[in-house]
């Protein structure tokens, strides 16, 4: 009998752009109006065809059929900023991993571990497993606290090689990273893009309720970590289990190179490299000795620009007196570092994190002593490599332009909210949890969907006796889980595409994870409704 084959992921995709352009012939299109009532400003919903005269004029909305082709245009141009970071993190990345830095850096932090597996405690606990559950509480508490998203697909490139030379797969190494972001981005403390926005829209005082969303956050993140080094386990004692095993040839093979095949060595123009750098960092230290950093409501101001620049310097001297794979590893440690200064202390985003990533490898290439010509080719060499990835961003948004020109996302969400009536706090406090869940998978946008939901949602909840703190935590649960999983994320898609992860296989993974979450998501809910809590 011959085996089916699973359709390449573009196709599927495709294929739920049709489905989602055949909804706009069967559901009406429709629109949210916000309207004075009084005092207040409301959101009021209308049939196209029932719109004031207002909003018809600017409302265009028409069912979709020759537009799933042009959908792929425009998915493009909604998903530009994504796309471009994608390619220019690739590109940079290229150039660093032909410095053969990531391999040295491997083999000496593998070294370093098999020294630590001589202690007994470390034999009962295991390194691996204190490796992967540290670095997916860092990236747990950076989703949690400033919302990091975007910012793992750089990091994924970094560790998923080194969760594959650990004996694991692409799939751990993306877990440890992308997964364990999102599940701080669910059970988010402080994140502004979500809580901040959702909280300033329903009228409640900011980040007020944290006490409880921290044991949210804990909890969801212990889940995670354990269901991640049970897989984990598993793919170490049998790695042909894995379902990426023949996808992840791609990672074993730049994985092989071996230490003694890595000649060390510090070209002259590696000290100039780190000259031009160390000035540059003054100047900017100068310029901005104080750096205050917004954490939720509160600031804290310390010299971080300053004290990274010292750091730096230090790191660099002793890095290249040994070879110039551990001072381009140093130029790596700096630009993360810079990263989260940037964005908890200077509001930086992807056009600066893709920025700060291209000095890194253009700073690699002429560390490693190449010419100028070939740190281009190199560069577009790498944007070659991971160019799928960014299409696949631009093919899955254009399920979301489809279902927009189609007019019919206010439409379902109305008929959704609508469900809501005549039930008890606990159920409608989950069927809003239900409704935020189905409408994430439609809009992925965190800021967007507190935008289109909250206006809707939180005065619904002071009719039926709710919190309207509740209501965020439903929000917050429903924005989250599904991020993970939906086509429509350009997030999502791009991470699964540098990890060389078909879409298929990742929800073949991820399915049983998710409802897992989603209940437990249900489960942490119903306190808010039926206990005192702090700030609720």
């Amino acid at each position: 009998m011959k085996k089916r084959k699973v359709p390449h992921t573009f196709v599927i995709v495709f294929f739920i752009i049709v489905i989602a352009a055949v909804l706009t012939w069967i559901i009406p299109p429709g629109k949210y109006v916000t309207e004075q009532a009084g005092d207040e400003m409301v959101m009021t919903f209308y049939y196209a065809d029932q719109l004031p005269e207002a909003q018809a004029t600017e409302f265009h909305a028409e069912p979709q059929t020759w537009q799933i082709f042009s959908a792929f245009y425009k998915g493009f141009v909604k998903q530009g900023n994504i796309i471009v970071f994608i390619l220019i993190i690739g590109g940079a990345f290229w150039i660093m991993n032909k410095s053969k830095a990531i391999d040295m850096g491997i083999h000496s932090f593998l070294k370093f571990t098999k020294r630590l597996e001589h202690s007994p405690l470390m034999q009962k606990i295991g390194v691996n497993n204190i490796v992967i559950i540290l670095i997916m509480l860092l990236f747990s508490l950076f989703g949690s606290v400033f919302g990091m998203s975007e910012e793992t697909i750089a990091f994924a490139l970094i560790i998923i090689p080194l969760a594959v030379s650990m004996g694991y797969d692409s799939i751990v190494g993306l877990c440890m990273v992308y997964v364990a972001a999102h599940i701080g981005f669910s059970g988010a403390m402080l994140n502004p893009f979500t809580i901040g926005i959702a909280q300033g829209i329903a009228g409640i005082p900011l980040f007020t309720g944290i006490g409880y969303r921290a044991v949210c956050w804990a909890i969801l993140t212990v889940v995670g970590i354990v269901f991640v080094l049970w897989y984990a386990n598993k793919v170490k004692k049998n790695p042909q289990s894995s379902i990426m095993y023949e996808d992840d040839a791609y990672w074993r093979k730049s994985a092989e190179v071996k230490e003694e095949e890595l000649e060390r060595y510090t070209p002259r123009k590696a000290w100039w490299v780190f000259a031009f750098l160390t000035a540059v960092l003054i100047v900017f230290s100068v310029l901005y000795p104080m750096t205050t950093l917004k954490i939720g409501n509160s600031e804290t101001t310390l010299p971080l620009l300053p004290i990274g620049t010292a750091v730096f310097v230090l790191l660099s001297i002793v890095t290249l007196r040994k070879t110039v794979h551990y001072f381009v590893l140093t130029l790596l440690f700096a630009t993360v570092y810079f990263l989260v200064v940037g964005v908890l202390g200077y509001e930086w985003y992807i056009m600066e994190i893709a920025s700060l990533f291209l000095v890194l490898g253009i700073a690699s290439g002429l560390s490693v002593d190449k010419s100028a010509s070939d740190i281009a080719k190199l560069f577009l060499e790498g944007m070659g490599d991971i160019l799928s990835a960014a299409v696949i961003v631009g093919l899955a948004g254009g399920i979301v332009i489809i279902l927009q020109d189609g007019g019919i996302i206010d439409t379902i969400l109305y008929g959704l909210s609508k469900s809501m009536s005549n039930m008890g706090k606990i159920a409608s406090a989950e069927i809003m949890y239900g409704i935020q869940t189905l409408i994430n998978i439609v809009i992925p946008s965190g800021s967007a969907k507190a935008a289109i939901t909250m206006p809707i949602m939180a005065p619904f909840s002071d009719l039926i006796g709710i919190s309207r703190q509740a209501t965020v935590v439903a929000f917050q649960f429903g924005d989250g889980f599904t991020n993970m999983i939906t086509p429509t994320s350009g997030v999502l898609m791009a991470a699964l595409g540098v990890a060389r992860i078909p879409w298929e296989k990742w929800v073949r993974f991820i399915w049983k994870f998710i409802l897992v979450l989603i209940v437990l998501g249900a489960l942490l809910l119903i306190p808010t409704v039926t206990m005192k809590l702090a700030g609720f």
